[in-house]
């Protein structure tokens, strides 16, 4: 089954998926909590550019979509307690966007309990805007044993928002939610545990004998623990009260034996706990070790709800072992399946967007050179690619297209005026691609002069006019007497560029000629791929 990647919506995936086939899930859903979650990229300079289509524009508000999945939960044959607590929750909230994301996340968590194995854990990541309902949620199709742990992960060391003007406290935590579908589920924390550094060392293990550095650790039980009469007995001349001894004579014989044992200088026997001992901290539920990506991260790539890979690494390591199959269904740029496959877990990705699929295969590709996984859901040869464009379906076309050459949409990928600017590609410092993309099977030299009327308007550098049909002979005139765009220390690159779907899916983003590379090593890279523009010649 693993390693997949599928394209669609994540509860039509989920259906189809086996029951108890998951070893551990992690879901982080989007909310539109303060700022838009759909903002998904930037330009070099800052600049809110082209954004991810905003996928749950229509999912996230109360209409027929939410009212369907209402009864859905309502009417669950095997979970009678998600029913009565989303019947409470519409009473309560209404029929707002909150109730409409509840019922949704419902819905979704039922048949995550489903695929979810009896020894699978599942960590759901949130923010404290719904993170109160979603417990109220996960409580009642996991059930109240299920919860383990409310994890607060401190994104940032300094809270985001003004301190001058502030009414409340600032904001630097997620929450992620921890539960499991039965008591026998896998934890390792020996996998997680935390090294700790020479100044903490020396704190820790102040003390020294001629075996070395060691700290006091207690021998005796607390009277908070109660009573043990089987642990009270004399050694060494000392006899406890009633809570007794923490370990047996022969544990104590032997800790004696190893010189591990002392006196204070109160009369109070206590233990030597060496560094091999414990030489390092348990996690607990308060992450403060891993901050968030900031815009200088090197492992950032644009997409402002990107978490770290270390925060990945840490919920894997804990949950799984290698081989298990790790399920994210929201997974957006990629970092749990980052994660999964760095660490040799099986996996599965489900998300809505072109963009995020086509991210997540660069990103696996670029990371994992032979990586090896299949694609649902999106066009794998030139007739698949005809039947979406046929299927009137062009926005979907757009951005699939738009995916293929590593370009993000224009208009902030919805819908309406776009001024000719399907998308953008942006290269070195400052430097601008638009896209233009054409699914019918008309074009024509008008639509090539269009696109340099774009490029002058934008006073971008270079147009891309990518294609479901074969350009025209007057199409390729055209575009080459747009001339070349040059960049300093680089080879001149069409400035005017006309990319066909077939040729995109098979190069991908090296389709577009970017001036990104030196004279020699450019015209080795053109030999290697035959030409793209040959395919073209007059």
């Amino acid at each position: 089954m693993p390693n997949h990647l599928h394209y669609g919506d994540n509860l039509e995936v989920l259906r189809r998926l086996p029951a108890e086939s998951v070893d551990l899930i992690y879901l982080d859903p989007p909310f539109n909590s303060n700022a838009s979650y759909n903002q998904l990229f930037k330009a070099p300079d800052g600049r809110s550019s082209a954004a991810q289509v905003e996928a749950f524009e229509d999912t996230w508000h109360w209409g027929d979509a939410a009212s369907a999945a209402f009864e859905d939960v309502r009417r669950h044959p095997t979970h009678s307690d998600a029913a009565q607590m989303i019947v409470a929750l519409r009473s309560f909230l209404g029929e707002n966007d909150m109730m409409a994301y509840l019922v949704m996340m419902a819905v979704r968590l039922i048949e995550l309990h489903r695929v979810l194995k009896p020894t699978g854990s599942l960590y759901l990541h949130c923010d404290p805007t719904a993170s109160h309902y979603l417990k109220i949620l996960l409580d009642a199709v996991f059930g109240k044993a299920g919860y383990q742990n409310e994890v607060i992960w401190r994104r940032y060391k300094r809270p985001k928002g003004s301190q001058h003007t502030a009414r409340r406290f600032g904001r630097s935590t997620d929450t992620i939610l921890f539960y499991t579908k039965s008591y026998g589920y896998q934890f390792h924390a020996d996998r997680i545990r935390q090294e700790i550094d020479s100044s903490e060392f020396e704190r820790r293990y102040s003390m020294r004998d001629a075996k070395g550095p060691f700290m006091s650790g207690p021998l005796l039980r607390s009277d908070s623990m109660g009573p043990r009469p089987n642990l009270v007995f004399e050694f060494k001349g000392y006899t406890p009260g009633p809570a007794g001894w923490r370990m047996s004579r022969e544990k104590l014989e032997a800790l004696d034996t190893e010189g591990d044992i002392f006196f204070t200088g109160t009369g109070l026997p206590r233990r030597k706990v060496r560094p091999t001992d414990n030489p390092s901290n348990s996690i607990d539920n308060l992450w403060t070790d891993i901050e968030a990506l900031t815009a200088y991260s090197q492992e950032r790539l644009g997409y402002p709800t990107q978490k770290p890979v270390a925060l990945l690494e840490r919920i894997l390591s804990a949950s799984s072992n290698p081989g298990d199959v790790v399920l994210d269904p929201f997974c957006g740029c990629g970092t749990t399946i980052h994660a999964a496959q760095k660490l040799g877990r099986q996996w599965i990705g489900i998300d809505i967007t072109h963009l995020a699929i086509g991210l997540i295969e660069k990103r696996l590709r670029d990371a994992f050179p032979d990586v090896a996984f299949t694609t649902h859901g999106v066009p794998k040869d030139l007739a698949g690619a005809r039947d979406l464009a046929a299927r009137g379906r062009f926005h979907e076309f757009e951005k699939w297209a738009l995916s293929l050459v590593n370009a993000q949409p224009g208009n902030f990928g919805k819908k309406g005026a776009d001024r000719g600017i399907d998308g953008n590609i942006w290269f070195g410092k400052t430097g601008r691609a638009i896209v233009s993309v054409k699914a019918g099977e008309n074009v024509g030299v008008a639509m090539i002069r269009d696109l340099r009327g774009v490029i002058e308007r934008e006073e971008a550098d270079i147009g891309v006019f990518l294609t479901l049909a074969p350009p025209s002979r007057p199409m390729l005139t055209e575009a080459a007497a747009a001339g070349t765009f040059t960049m300093e220390d680089c080879a001149p690159v069409p400035k005017v560029q006309i990319v066909t779907i077939e040729q995109a899916m098979a190069l991908r983003e090296r389709a577009v000629a970017l001036p990104l590379r030196r004279a020699d090593s450019f015209r080795r890279a053109a030999r290697e791929e035959g030409g793209r523009q040959g395919a073209f010649e007059l």
